[in-house]
């Protein structure tokens, strides 16, 4: 069974693609920093059969990105790769002028570096892999200039492009960054506390996800509501 490693996993977009892959058959490594969460998520998605290993502890922690890939070997090695845990760098967003400086280095911390670090502690099972893969969760903000979500955005942008150059040097490998579009997550309801309009489940977006895997384009920046719009 393939085998895959998803960061961010008991909540949101991360749940909801785990357990889509485990009714796949794919065998789960999750991730995330709440023991509570994270081992509701772990119960549902064992729930259709898969074999599922979920850590608690935070992508910034070296040890922990080991363990991450350790226990992916031991289910049989590492097939895929989603970096899906972000940090906000303020909560809530803050124009650049008040940005707290030590959110942003947060930000650039869980974001790209916690990101590329596990992509190296994962690159020699991916690459033995015979369909080895890494999805960055990317977002809108790292291409568009939105109000309060300049920190955000310039770490996902640096995602991005770490994910493109990856792709570059790791022709054997295929590196989708993927922007997901508007989703009701907590991470939003973080962001923008006095928003209350409605947003789409994360699970609506999960196809487009399942399209890259299953079609495997090239290397690249996708979005995902094209995606969907062009099934």
């Amino acid at each position: 069974m393939p085998v895959g490693i998803i960061t961010g996993a008991s909540k949101g977009l991360g749940r909801a693609l785990a357990e889509a892959l485990a009714t796949r058959g794919w065998d789960l490594v999750l991730d995330a920093r709440g023991a509570e969460a994270l081992g509701e998520a772990a119960g549902a998605v064992s729930g259709h059969g898969t074999r599922v290993e979920a850590l608690v502890g935070d992508v910034t922690d070296a040890g922990h990105r080991t363990e991450l890939v350790a226990a992916a070997a031991g289910l049989g090695g590492v097939d895929l790769l989603v970096s899906n845990a972000s940090a906000l760098g303020a909560e809530p967003l803050a124009r650049l002028a008040e940005l707290p400086l030590e959110g942003l280095r947060r930000a650039l911390e869980v974001n790209v570096v916690a990101a590329l670090g596990l992509v190296q502690e994962a690159l020699p099972p991916l690459r033995k892999s015979a369909a080895g893969a890494v999805i960055a969760v990317s977002s809108d903000a790292a291409v568009e200039a939105y109000g309060t979500w300049g920190g955000y955005g310039a770490s996902k942008a640096a995602l991005d492009q770490v994910a493109a150059v990856l792709g570059a040097e790791e022709p054997g490998l295929r590196v989708w960054a993927v922007d997901p579009g508007d989703m009701a997550t907590d991470l939003y309801a973080a962001a923008v506390p006095d928003d209350h309009d409605p947003r789409p489940a994360p699970a609506g977006v999960v196809p487009a996800f399942l399209r890259l895997l299953d079609e495997r384009p090239a290397s690249g920046r996708y979005r995902a509501p094209a995606l969907l719009e062009e099934r």
